[in-house]
């Protein structure tokens, strides 16, 4: 199943930001800063890509579904494992 381009936008702008963060976390650790508060920055990164992933899954579904050919060649143990790998 491919992805649509244009309905990852937002799932793109999110892996973005969090790579942001993430290089914000980085710096961060250089500095010596304090571990809660990396943690706490780290663990938001975490989420953010956490939710890009059920986002792309998530819009694979959808066009699965939409599309209605092929219902039947739907590879729904790969389908799971791939949703499970983000768990």
């Amino acid at each position: 199943m491919e992805l649509n381009p244009q309905d990852m936008g937002p799932v793109i702008n999110r892996i973005k930001r969090a790579q942001g963060q993430l290089a914000g976390v980085l710096r961060m650790l250089e500095e010596g800063r304090d571990c809660e508060d990396v943690v706490t920055q780290l663990a938001a990164v975490s989420r953010a890509l956490d939710r890009a992933g059920f986002a792309i899954v998530a819009t694979g579904l959808q066009e699965c579904l939409t599309r209605g050919d092929d219902l039947d060649h739907v590879d729904v143990k790969k389908m799971e494992k791939l949703f499970l790998s983000l768990a």
